[in-house]
């Protein structure tokens, strides 16, 4: 009998998450900040949202992405008997996550020297467009002006026709995702010490990172990298070859011998122009020409196991509809559906990291704004007059209507 699958065993679990009992505040809006926060609860942790209301978000398909398995609270920040309120909050919160420029959490008394003084154990993680200080640190930024700062835009797309954007938010990701490793770490930190610290990264920070050995290419040897499409930059053949019905991806630099044979490309092999590594860099247009007459013969599926049964590196280029019909991804369950309560159904990605022990989770829809308030405030020691009074005020909002989305 063989062994259940373990990518289904994960969600089934009723172990606690690896962060069971750390509770976030989430003060971000768009993408960058509330990847983090997801990322957190993917990993077990109680993130209460704390929304603005007069202020709209991301909506659809982006919000059950972003925010399921969290809590909403509505509360306005800018009345003073807000900011006392969310203070009330920071009091019983080990993380607080924003995204603001530093004029506006320093306007509303939220900065990290007022939360610290408040809460010294806390953990208070920011991003930002640009930095937390320097000449550009109070511009707004999105993930496009990071994509082209970062270098990326001149990098990709096909030769001598950029600058292109890729096609996905790479900055936000980036930065959310390394928001969550310096919260992590943080809280680690804070097992020795007692006491929290500001985390903080920035679009351009992470972009610029995530540049890797494209950056290191110029910063150690001094080279500008230029666009190469969807060829490898410096190792060849490796990129995307056209088939007789499609494309396919092939890594044949890890084993030129083995390519050539399975393709049947003896005389390719014989060409001095690709006789050494060397000389198919020099050649790599006249060799993917080449190629490509071999691969002709047949479909992108059978090049597909050809190739892996020689050893090589390869596969489709899908469009989104095949990624999620792959025999792959299906076996790892990377789309798992739950019940929202307005939209019914929604498939949602899990969280990409598998915990033997302390699985993490998706268990929830996102909330509609405000579905929590009162339930939070009651657990923050507010009796029901209180909150009603709250509510009467405007301070705080309770299950906005779902146009708010």
């Amino acid at each position: 009998m063989t062994d259940p699958n373990p990518y289904q065993a994960e969600t089934q679990s009723n172990a606690p998450g690896a962060l069971d009992g750390v509770r976030v505040l989430d003060l971000t809006i768009a993408r960058a900040g509330p990847t983090c926060t997801r990322q957190l609860a993917d990993m077990g942790a109680e993130v209460l949202r704390v929304g603005n209301p007069g202020r709209a978000d991301l909506g659809g398909s982006d919000a059950h992405n972003l925010h399921r398995d969290k809590r909403s609270i509505l509360l306005d920040l800018k009345a003073d008997r807000g900011r006392d309120v969310f203070m009330r909050l920071v009091d019983r919160a080990d993380v607080l996550v924003e995204n603001f420029r530093a004029p506006v959490k320093a306007r509303l008394g939220i900065d990290y020297a007022d939360v610290h003084a408040r809460n010294p154990r806390i953990i208070y993680a920011s991003i930002s467009g640009f930095g937390q200080a320097g000449p550009y640190s109070e511009r707004a930024g999105v993930d496009q002006i990071a994509q082209g700062m970062s270098g990326l835009m001149t990098l990709t797309g096909p030769p001598e026709t950029g600058p292109w954007r890729t096609g996905i938010a790479i900055s936000d990701t980036a930065s959310g995702t390394f928001l969550t490793q310096g919260v992590l770490a943080a809280l680690y930190a804070r097992e020795r010490t007692g006491q929290g610290q500001w985390v903080h990264t920035s679009l351009l920070e992470a972009l610029v990172n995530f540049m890797d050995f494209q950056a290191t290419r110029f910063t150690i040897d001094g080279v500008v990298p230029e666009t190469s499409g969807n060829d490898h930059p410096t190792l060849q053949p490796m990129g995307t070859f056209e088939t007789a019905d499609g494309y396919v991806n092939i890594a044949a630099m890890l084993g030129w011998d083995r390519f050539v044979k399975a393709i049947d490309a003896a005389d390719i092999d014989a060409d001095p122009r690709f006789s050494s590594v060397e000389a198919r860099y020099q050649h790599k247009e006249d060799l993917k020409e080449a190629i490509e007459a071999k691969l002709a013969a047949k479909p992108t599926s059978d090049w597909v196991e050809i190739l892996n049964d020689a050893g090589l590196p390869c596969g489709p280029v899908y469009h989104m509809d095949e990624t999620f019909s792959d025999p792959q991804v299906e076996y790892l369950k990377l789309a798992q559906t739950v019940e929202h309560e307005r939209d019914g159904p929604v498939s949602l990605l899990r969280h990409p990291v598998t915990f033997s022990e302390t699985p993490a989770r998706l268990e929830r829809a996102a909330p509609l704004p405000g579905r929590h308030t009162r339930e939070i405030l009651q657990e923050h020691g507010f009796d029901a007059d209180e909150i009603d009074t709250l509510v009467a005020e405007g301070v705080v909002h309770c299950e906005a209507e779902a146009s708010s989305w």
